[in-house]
């Protein structure tokens, strides 16, 4: 890789500036799931362990450009200190004199997390003054939020103007390995699995990864459109018919470059978007009547998918298969969770939906890699060059 990482850094006696992804979930303050400030550990532990005076940055939540209780980071900051076993300052702006007085008072191995990027307006601007003011005195950057990577803000971008060096962290680098590095030349056959509501939240992505793949499986509401785009009645379910030539010309390039493009066979239909309403599977041929919606894949397009996987060397999947929350719409994304957990191919599993999926399953120590990011996943995969990675120091 050609960017600096956090291994090539001397940290000892040295301030550095680090950005991470505490942006947790939050119940009247209390945090209920502390997974991405774990995921930061390593990272952490390594500049602490290595004499850094570490200064940590996040956003959290959509506060609008001005300070909002309800998003602040003490809860993370005490959380932290949890996980470290050590104490952690909390300062209660991520700028000003304060902020820069706790700076000056960090003793190497000392760790101080400020408040809310996303306090001030200029974060998501990327404004140059506040870049530099959040980069303060730090002689170092270390990026370890990927799921952030791909929004040129002044904590991922705008800062690295105004320290020395910029590395990133473990988290960034494995998902660059994964994401990136591994699919430059994978195992094959290549199958990518993507689901979800919209052919056009995906069509980059299946677009770029066409070139690639040996199979593509295609799940979710996105199907219908795809569906009706051959001619087949799809009832109430969800469809975008401004994309429905889109979804030709994408059927078009598959048979084009030879890559096997599989659609559900059949689906579970509902009358009701509800849990426990009264379902039927329909053979996708035979159309879904007027009234009814598709929710989920049929046990015939699990059958075909599933062994899809099993004869897959290398699976990306982004997206589930239906609408996972409600139990009586879970068992497609659920059967195709378990066939790419019990294959033994190199198994991706992209950001958002899909990783809330593999968790609710139980199956998150089954697959290779899980990303942390939702849109950064999708844009890497899409071969877009991520701001926050791109702004790092070269090698």
């Amino acid at each position: 890789m050609a960017k600096l990482s956090i291994r090539d850094l001397d940290a000892q006696g040295k301030e550095i500036l680090m950005r991470v992804d505490f942006n947790v979930p939050l119940n009247e303050g209390v945090i209920t799931d502390d997974t991405r400030i774990v995921a930061a550990l390593p990272s952490i532990r390594h500049l602490l362990t290595g004499g850094a005076k570490l200064v940590l940055c996040s956003h959290l939540g959509r506060p609008k450009g001005e300070p909002d209780p309800q998003y602040s980071l003490q809860p993370a900051a005490e959380r932290l200190a949890e996980l470290l076993g050590q104490a952690v300052a909390f300062a209660p702006d991520c700028i000003g004199g304060e902020a820069r007085a706790l700076r000056a008072e960090l003793e190497p191995g000392a760790v101080l997390l400020l408040e809310n990027t996303r306090f001030h307006a200029g974060e998501k601007s990327n404004d140059p003054q506040f870049a530099e003011d959040l980069a303060g005195s730090a002689e170092l950057f270390v990026n370890d939020a990927f799921g952030t990577a791909h929004r040129a803000h002044a904590s991922t971008e705008g800062v690295t103007h105004h320290v020395g060096k910029s590395a990133m962290g473990f988290l960034i680098e494995r998902e660059l390995e994964f994401l990136q590095a591994k699919l430059e030349s994978p195992e094959r056959p290549f199958l990518v699995i993507m689901g979800g509501a919209k052919v056009s939240d995906k069509i980059e992505v299946i677009t770029s990864l066409i070139n690639k793949a040996d199979q593509f499986i295609i799940g979710g509401a996105m199907a219908y459109t795809f569906a009706k785009a051959q001619g087949f009645e799809i009832g109430n379910s969800m469809v975008e018919d401004d994309k429905l030539d889109l979804a030709l010309s994408i059927l078009k390039l598959a048979e084009e470059k030879n890559t096997e493009f599989l659609l559900p066979l059949d689906s579970v239909v509902a009358r009701e978007f509800k849990d426990g309403s009264e379902t039927r599977i329909v053979a996708t041929r035979d159309g879904v009547d007027p009234g009814w919606m598709g929710l989920d894949i049929g046990d015939a397009s699990i059958a075909a998918f599933s062994e899809a996987i099993a004869h897959a060397r290398t699976v990306v999947w982004n997206g589930p298969m239906g609408v996972f929350e409600m139990k009586s719409f879970a068992k497609g994304t659920e059967e195709v969770c378990k066939a790419v957990a019990a294959s033994e191919a190199l198994s991706i599993v992209g950001g958002g939906d899909s990783v809330t999926a593999v968790k609710k399953f139980g199956l998150e120590n089954q697959v290779d890699f899980i990303s942390t990011g939702g849109g950064a996943s999708l844009e890497l995969l899409e071969g877009k060059e991520l701001p926050g990675v791109a702004a790092l120091s070269e090698i």
